[in-house]
């Protein structure tokens, strides 16, 4: 590929390159994972405009295109249906309460996205870790109970809670 410019502009040359050889085959690869075309489109340039942050001002070089977007593409595809499952269990919760104690349309949106980004936070940690706590800090449930739950000791418990919280404020304090 030719260019000329700054590197920015290559990179966007670069990417604009890849989107026009391989936009429909992506599209097309995710409709089949997501069952809907607005879905798979979204998700498609969202694909995109993560190559694009990815290799910011940097030249493109890949070997497997068709790969590296399918992997970036999974990638959301995953994160696409954890957040409709967060979303999905939130609407639960809401239907349970009393028509008075619903809470506004703008509480509930920036309710959604905190519970988004506490499953982001929680994102690299194992499956107990995780769940102990949710367990701890959503349900209150106290530690016995948990460990009870889980099948592991208290001590395993306060272990994983710890640990969970370490992780959250390491992640606050890098974003």
């Amino acid at each position: 590929m030719e260019t000329t410019g700054t590197s920015a502009e290559v990179c966007a040359q670069d990417v604009e390159t890849l989107y026009q050889a391989n936009h429909r085959w992506l599209s097309g690869w995710l409709r089949a994972r997501l069952g809907s075309r607005a879905d798979a489109d979204d998700l498609a340039q969202d694909t995109f405009i993560r190559v694009l942050c990815l290799h910011a001002g940097k030249s493109i070089a890949i070997r497997e295109p068709k790969a590296y977007l399918a992997t970036i593409a999974g990638r959301l595809v995953t994160n696409f249906y954890r957040r409709q499952s967060i979303e999905r269990a939130y609407l639960e919760v809401l239907a349970t309460l009393p028509q008075d104690e619903i809470p506004s349309l703008e509480t509930q949106a920036l309710m959604r996205e905190a519970l988004l980004e506490i499953d982001q936070m929680l994102d690299g940690l194992g499956a107990k870790v995780k769940q102990a706590f949710l367990l701890a800090q959503f349900e209150e449930l106290p530690y016995a109970e948990i460990a009870e739950r889980l099948g592991v000791s208290l001590r395993t418990v306060k272990y994983y809670v710890a640990r969970a919280m370490v992780h959250c404020c390491a992640m606050q304090e890098s974003s």
